[in-house]
């Protein structure tokens, strides 16, 4: 019984939440649709910022995000910078292209990450990028290209 109020509580929630994003099209007032924040995947990154190969695959199966003719770039959020470091060396390692990652960073918040990095392994090529919100155009940087940090 517990369970069954609990899911009750859970659908109503669910729907209260839906309820207040719902907005009305100007257009037409008898379509509705519901505005969902749009939040950008890492693999939105990369399409929009590799310059190279996309996902390529190594023998092993394991994927390389961005390969160049100069780098392995493995692309992270800031707070991954330690896994973000092993792959790049891995994949750098496996190609005989430098190591190289490509940090989405949220600014000033995310320099301790960055400078992590930095200190782990100084030859490792940092590319900062900052956090888009894709879902507002107002807010994208159409020329920015990676350079490093």
């Amino acid at each position: 019984m517990i369970k069954l109020i609990k899911y009750v509580i859970f659908i109503i929630l669910s729907s209260l939440v839906m309820v207040t994003t719902l907005e009305l099209d100007n257009s037409d007032s008898s379509k509705a649709t519901i505005s969902m924040p749009k939040k950008m995947q890492e693999k939105d990154y990369v399409n929009k910022y590799c310059t190279g190969i996309i996902e390529y695959t190594l023998p092993d199966k394991t994927r390389i995000d961005c390969l160049t003719e100069e780098y392995a770039i493995e692309f992270d959020y800031a707070k991954k910078w330690a896994e973000s470091i092993g792959q790049s060396l891995y994949y750098a390692k496996k190609t005989g292209k430098k190591p190289a990652v490509a940090i989405i960073s949220d600014g000033e918040k995310d320099l301790k990450y960055i400078n992590r990095i930095k200190e782990t392994d100084e030859n490792i090529t940092i590319f900062e990028i900052p956090i888009v919100d894709f879902s507002n155009e107002n807010n994208l940087i159409e020329s920015y290209t990676l350079s490093s940090n």
